[in-house]
C-alpha cells in the first residue's frame, strides 16, 4: 500500500504510484516498523533533483526491488523542502560517516530512528545489494547494528557545536575579505574550482566592503553572461558543473532567482551596470512568469529534465538556430551567444553563453521558438523561507527600476503568507493550492519572511508590516533561543527527531541563525528596541570564528555583521506618501549603499522611528539617524545625498 496518494508535496506525490509501500514521514510508520520488528530506509529528496529522478526510474519503479524493499523495510520517502529538520540531522549523520552528502539521501536506520548505514544515489544492482546486506545484518548481527545506530547517535551529539566568538570588528571584516580572496578564481569568478554555485549572500557582503566589489563585479558578470543563466528567458540554473560558469546543473530553484535578483540591484545601485539592471528585472519576470501561483505565492522550483533528459528544454545545435532564424541570423545568433559545432554540452549542443552585447531580436525569436519544446515540470509547492527571499527582492526591484507592478507582487506574497500560512500566530512552512501544510515553520522560515516584510516596509511605508515582522520574531527569541546567543533550526516545541538541528552555516540560502540576525537588527532599527539589536549582536558571534577560515559559508552573516558595525543607519523620511517631494526623499533614500541601511518613510508614530520626526516649515523631511540619534533633518534629495554620502 502507497500512502503518499494524499501527499501535498509534488515530490511526494511522483512517488505515489511506486509499487514501493511508501510512508510519510510520521509516527505510522516507526510503529510500524516496531510492530515488524525491521529496520526503517529512508529516502530524502526533492522535485526538481536529476539524480533523485533516475534512482526512482532504476529502483523505486522496479518491481523486483520494490518487492524486497517491501518484504524486509518500512520505506520512509521524505521532501527535503517540506521538513528540513528531517533532511539536516539525516544529511550530518550521511556526511559523517561517507565524507559527503546530496541527494538523494539514502539512510538505513532502527525503528527508533538511529542511522545504522547512510548512502545517497545507488545504482539498482548496488541498491538490490545492500538492501539485502543490510537485512541480512539486522536478522543475523541485530545487537552489533544497534549498537552502531547508538553510537552514531552519542558521537553526533557530542560534537562540538560552532562557538560564538568575540565581538564583531571592522578587521575581521578585513580577514574575511582576504579569506576569499585566495580562493577567488580572477579568470572566471566566484570561488574555488568546479562545481561552482552562485555565490548571492558572499555578493552581498562584497558589495558592502569597498574594494572588495571587483570580486563581486567579476563573478556577477560572469554569472549572467555564463551558461547558468538563461540567456533567453532569464532565471539562474542552481550551480554550474564546471569552474566557467558554462554548463550549468538545469534546475532552477526560487531562492537562487530571489537572492540573485536583489543582489544584482544592490551591484546596480553600486554603480549603475546597465547589465545589472537587465539581469534583476529578468529574474523578477522569470520568477513571476514561471513560478508564479494563481493564489499570489511563488513555486519551489523548475525541474532540469524534459522529456527524460536533462537541460533539453535549454540547449541549441547549430543546425536548431538555423531553422529558426535562417543561415544568415543563425550564424549572428551562433557568436553571440557562442554556439558551436561541438557544442559545450551533451550530443553537440550548446547551452547559451552571451559574447558582447545582448541581441535581443534574436533573443526574442529563438524564446518564441523554445515555447514549443516539452518544458521542464514544476514544483508548485509555496515555501514561506523562499517566499520571503522573493518578496525582499521583488520589493526592493520594484522601487529601484520604477516598477510598480513587482511591489505589488510582493505585497501578495505578503498577503497569501498572512493568509494561508500563519496559525494561531506561528507560521506553517508550505502550502500547495491555497492550502497550507501541516510541517511547523523552521527558523530560517520566520527569518527570512520577517526579512521580506521589513523591505516591503521600507518600499511601502506601511506599519503593518513591521508589526508582522515584529511577531514572527518574537516567536524566534520565545522558541528558538539556545541559551547562549544562537538559535536552534527547530522551535522548542516541534517535533523530537534524534538531534535537534542547529546549523549557523550559510549554504544555497542564509542559514535560519545568520537570517534571524538580519531581521533582528533591522526590526531594532525601525523600532529602537535594544532587545531585538542584543539579540542580532549576540546571533553574529558565530561569524567571528567562521570568518578567519570558512568565509565563504557566512556570507550572509557576514553581510549583516557589516551593517552591524556601520550602525546601521536608519533614514526616516517624514511626509504623505502621495506628496511628490515624499517620494523624491524617499526615492533617494533607497538609493542609499551603507550597509544594511533601513528606511521608513510616513506619517505617525506607528512606526517608532518616525515618531516626533516632523515636517520642516510644513515640507516633507529626511532625518538620517543612529540608534535614533539623527542629524538635522533636511528637505531635498541633493541635501540628503550629501547627508548620505557622509555615513
Amino acid at each position: 500500500m502507497n500512502r503518499l496518494k494524499d501527499a501535498t508535496s509534488p515530490y511526494l506525490l511522483q512517488h505515489a504510484e511506486n509499487p514501493v509501500d511508501w510512508f510519510p514521514w510520521g509516527e505510522e510508520a516507526f510503529a510500524e516498523a516496531r510492530r515488524r520488528d525491521v529496520p526503517i530506509l529512508l529516502s530524502v529528496g526533492y522535485a526538481a533533483c536529476h539524480w533523485c529522478h533516475v534512482m526512482a526510474h532504476e529502483s523505486f519503479e522496479d518491481a523486483a526491488t520494490a518487492k524486497l524493499m517491501n518484504e524486509r523495510f518500512v520505506n520512509v520517502k521524505v521532501d527535503r523542502e517540506e521538513r528540513p529538520d528531517v533532511d539536516a540531522v539525516y544529511m550530518e549523520a550521511t556526511q559523517a560517516l561517507t565524507g559527503q552528502g546530496g541527494w538523494p539521501m539514502t539512510v538505513f536506520m532502527t525503528p527508533e530512528g538511529h542511522p545504522v548505514y547512510c548512502g545517497t544515489y545507488f545504482p539498482r544492482e548496488r541498491f538490490q545489494g545492500l538492501l539485502n546486506a543490510v537485512s541480512g545484518a539486522w536478522e543475523n548481527q541485530r545487537e552489533k547494528l544497534v549498537e552502531q545506530g547508538q553510537q552514531i547517535v552519542a558521537a553526533l551529539g557530542d560534537q562540538a557545536g560552532f562557538q560564538q566568538g568575540s565581538p564583531l570588528t571592522e578587521a575581521v571584516l578585513v580577514q574575511a575579505v582576504q579569506v576569499l580572496g585566495r580562493s577567488f578564481d580572477e579568470r572566471h569568478g566566484g570561488f574555488g574550482g568546479a562545481p561552482k554555485f552562485p555565490p548571492s549572500m558572499v555578493m552581498e557582503f562584497l558589495l558592502r566592503q569597498g574594494d572588495a566589489e571587483r570580486m563581486a563585479a567579476r563573478t556577477l558578470e560572469a554569472m549572467a553572461r555564463g551558461g547558468i543563466y538563461d540567456q533567453l528567458g532569464g532565471g539562474f540554473a542552481r550551480y554550474s558543473v564546471d569552474e566557467g560558469w558554462v554548463v550549468p546543473h538545469f534546475e532552477k530553484m526560487l531562492y537562487d532567482n530571489a537572492q540573485l535578483a536583489r543582489v544584482y540591484a544592490h551591484w546596480w545601485r553600486k554603480d549603475g551596470t546597465p547589465l545589472a539592471r537587465r539581469i534583476a528585472l529578468e529574474t523578477c519576470d522569470w520568477m513571476l512568469r514561471e513560478l508564479g501561483t494563481d493564489e499570489g505565492g511563488l513555486a519551489s522550483a523548475l525541474d532540469a529534465d524534459s522529456e527524460g533528459v536533462e537541460g533539453r528544454f535549454y540547449v541549441w545545435t547549430p543546425a536548431q538556430l538555423a531553422e529558426v532564424l535562417g543561415e544568415e541570423d543563425a550564424a549572428r545568433a551562433a557568436r553571440a551567444f557562442k554556439v558551436t559545432a561541438e557544442g559545450t554540452f551533451e550530443h553537440g549542443s550548446s547551452t547559451l553563453q552571451l559574447e558582447g552585447d545582448l541581441p535581443e531580436d534574436l533573443r526574442d525569436r529563438l524564446l518564441e521558438a523554445r515555447a514549443s519544446r516539452v518544458r521542464p515540470a514544476r514544483d508548485d509547492k509555496v515555501v514561506a523561507a523562499w517566499n520571503g527571499l522573493a518578496m525582499a527582492a521583488l520589493a526592493e526591484c520594484g522601487a529601484l527600476f520604477d516598477r510598480p507592478d513587482l511591489v505589488e507582487a510582493a505585497e501578495r506574497i505578503a498577503a497569501l503568507l498572512e493568509e494561508v500560512h500563519m496559525a494561531d500566530g506561528r507560521l506553517l512552512r508550505t502550502s500547495r493550492d491555497g492550502a497550507a501544510g501541516t510541517n511547523a515553520g523552521v527558523l530560517e522560515d520566520y527569518a527570512d519572511v520577517a526579512e521580506g516584510l521589513l523591505a516591503l516596509h521600507g518600499v511601502t511605508g506601511k506599519p503593518e508590516y513591521v508589526r508582522r515582522a515584529g511577531v514572527l520574531l518574537d516567536v524566534v527569541l520565545a522558541h528558538f533561543g539556545d541559551g547562549e546567543g544562537g538559535f536552534y533550526d527547530t522551535a522548542d516545541d516541534a517535533e523530537e527527531l534524534f538531534r535537534r538541528p542547529k546549523d549557523p552555516t550559510d549554504n544555497v540560502t542564509p542559514s535560519g541563525q545568520t537570517g534571524a540576525a538580519g531581521a533582528l537588527l533591522t526590526y531594532a532599527a525601525l523600532t529602537g528596541s535594544a532587545e531585538h539589536r542584543r539579540a542580532a549582536l549576540d546571533a553574529l558571534g558565530v561569524v567571528v570564528p567562521l570568518a578567519a577560515g570558512h568565509a565563504r559559508f557566512v556570507g550572509w552573516g557576514l553581510a549583516v555583521a557589516s551593517a552591524a558595525l556601520h550602525g546601521p543607519v536608519e533614514i526616516a523620511i517624514v511626509g504623505p506618501l502621495d506628496d511628490t517631494a515624499t517620494q523624491a526623499l524617499h526615492r533617494t533614500a533607497l538609493m542609499c549603499t551603507s550597509p544594511g541601511a533601513v528606511v521608513t518613510v510616513g506619517e505617525g508614530d506607528e512606526v517608532p522611528l518616525l515618531a516626533g520626526r516632523e515636517p520642516v516649515g510644513g515640507e516633507p523631511a529626511a532625518y538620517v539617524c543612529r540608534d535614533f540619534a539623527c542629524r538635522m533633518p533636511v528637505t531635498t534629495p541633493a541635501a540628503l545625498s550629501q547627508e548620505l554620502a557622509r555615513q
